[in-house]
């Protein structure tokens, strides 16, 4: 067999490689994509870091591929829905990198309290201006964690050792969990409104991008300091800059940015307080070498036909059951993502129902496709189909599952029930000719639709010229409907509508909707 390293791994990671029976690794670094089809033609699994890029084109080349390894957590660099479509497993390694993110986002947030680079900068430049770097002290102040992931608990804990009070704010944090960790569960416009530093730690995705903008900063205290060693986008680059012109913000330190490497005319890099890292989170020996024994490591029992546990896009299920399986596995994920995008809010139990002829296999990995889905909007590529469970008990989702021989309308069903903010929401989604997967119950209204692609979903009231007012906004927008499916129990009652739409919705033209008379709530979905 052999093993293809386009990117610098750590050793220790090629020595679990080299110790693989009837191996051979290769190891060829900065190849242009012509050369990297060339090489991967005869490659049993191909390990890469974020530089190389997997493409189709990549994967079509490579005829004997069985895996490919991203030492990392993000696999922004691969074709993850064609590698699946070739039978093409993508693992990847979201663990190791956690306490190094973590530990450098304290370095941050220390270095912008005390002025510690500023201050190098001044004595090295021959000066002696003590009074111009008077910090503070995180003793007693108020941190405001976004996002209670891996990271961000890492980092509360960290800021309870120097005695700060936490705010955490997380949809999925539970007050059990909160209370365990000795902080306090918050909305995020309190946790914006009272913290002295703010710390970022979510995914990027169209609610998340631009979360912390001019109206973040309009919320929070004059004097806030904030940190993003997350994802470049979720703070505004240019209300950043304003808030720091101004005197809003004291200090930010930013690791993550929108373009990568920073443009040379960046705003950023002349604006004042401002610590700036080329993306350096997980850029420790540790983690580096973590990262390379995980995914070695999950390489070798891909190859050796033994159990792993860190799939981006398969479950460890064989052919055969994946043959059987798969479209019902690939439904699930579906439902959860639509019940996580479409319903947002504190989200306590989570109950998955198979119906009908479903029953008779061995569905218990259905569950936890439907919280890889579900979960995806926290964690985005930390979360797989194996640790997908882990995942929802650390932050207190408690997680049934229930089987249901008869089924309602169709041979087979799948139902996902969520609590969310108090109120209930149930899913419904079935496969037609064995293989379409298909959303046909939202909250008991009756409908019809595909889960793929961008969608418009909305509550709203059953009136005449309900439908044509938004049909008409998403075309001045230049957004054209390819589908609708609306449910109603009676006429002039309440009713769903979901449109499926070819691009991307503006956010504002999404506000716009929200805000005609009659719509009860309006969410823009992005199923794969």
């Amino acid at each position: 067999m052999k093993v293809l390293v386009a990117d610098d791994i750590s050793l220790l990671g090629l020595q679990k490689l080299d110790n693989l029976a009837d191996t051979e690794v290769v190891v060829r670094l900065g190849m242009t994509e012509a050369e990297l089809m060339e090489e991967v033609k005869d490659a049993d699994a191909l390990l890469v870091r974020s530089q190389t890029k997997v493409t189709p084109a990549v994967l079509d080349a490579g005829r004997k591929l069985h895996v490919v390894g991203r030492a990392g957590v993000g696999v922004d660099n691969i074709d993850v829905g064609h590698a699946t479509k070739r039978g093409v497993i993508v693992i990847n390694a979201p663990d190791g990198n956690t306490i190094a993110a973590a530990e450098h986002t304290f370095a941050m947030m220390m270095s912008i309290a005390r002025y510690i680079p500023l201050a190098h900068q001044s004595v090295t430049a021959g000066e002696w201006k003590r009074k111009d770097f008077v910090g503070v002290e995180l003793l007693g102040k108020t941190l405001g964690v976004i996002g209670m992931g891996r990271i961000g608990t890492e980092v509360a804990t960290r800021a309870r050792a120097f005695k700060m009070k936490v705010f955490g704010y997380d949809p999925f944090l539970t007050e059990e969990r909160a209370g365990e960790l000795g902080i306090v569960k918050t909305d995020l416009e309190r946790a914006l409104r009272e913290a002295d530093f703010i710390t970022v730690h979510t995914p990027l995705t169209k609610d998340t991008r631009h979360l912390i903008g001019t109206e973040a900063f309009e919320l929070m205290k004059t004097g806030v300091r904030i940190v993003n060693c997350a994802r470049g986008g979720i703070i505004d680059e240019a209300a950043l800059c304003v808030a720091l012109e101004n005197g809003k913000v004291a200090g930010a330190a930013l690791d993550v940015f929108e373009s990568e490497p920073l443009p040379a005319n960046s705003p950023l890099r002349n604006a004042k307080n401002l610590i700036l890292t080329p993306h350096l989170g997980a850029s420790t020996l540790e983690a580096q070498e973590q990262v390379a024994i995980s995914v070695a490591e999950e390489v070798a029992n891909i190859l050796a036909g033994k159990p792993f546990k860190n799939a981006v896009n398969l479950p460890a299920l064989s052919a055969e059951q994946l043959t059987v399986l798969g479209p019902v596995l690939e439904l699930g994920e579906q439902v959860g993502a639509f019940m996580g995008q479409a319903f947002s809010g504190d989200l306590s139990d989570v109950q998955v129902t198979v119906g009908g002829e479903w029953t008779k296999q061995d569905t218990g990995f259905l569950s936890r496709t439907v919280l890889k889905g579900l979960l995806a909007q926290r964690y985005a590529d930390e979360v797989n189909y194996v640790n997908a469970p882990t995942l929802a008990s650390q932050i207190g989702l408690a997680v049934s599952d229930v089987q249901q021989s008869r089924s309602r309308v169709y041979t087979s069903f799948l139902s996902v029930s969520a609590s969310v903010s108090g109120a209930r929401h149930t899913v419904v989604g079935t496969l037609y000719n064995g293989s379409n997967p298909r959303i046909v119950e939202i909250d008991n209204y009756r409908i019809d639709a595909e889960p793929h692609g961008t969608m418009i979903f909305t509550y709203h009231s059953d009136q005449p010229g309900m439908i044509g007012k938004i049909g008409t906004m998403l075309g001045e927008a230049g957004v054209n409907i390819a589908s609708m499916q609306v449910g109603r129990m009676e006429t002039g009652g309440e009713a769903i509508m979901l449109l499926c739409v070819d691009r991307m919705v503006p956010d504002d033209v999404v506000d716009a909707i929200g805000e005609v008379p009659g719509v009860r709530r309006v969410r823009s979905l992005q199923l794969s």
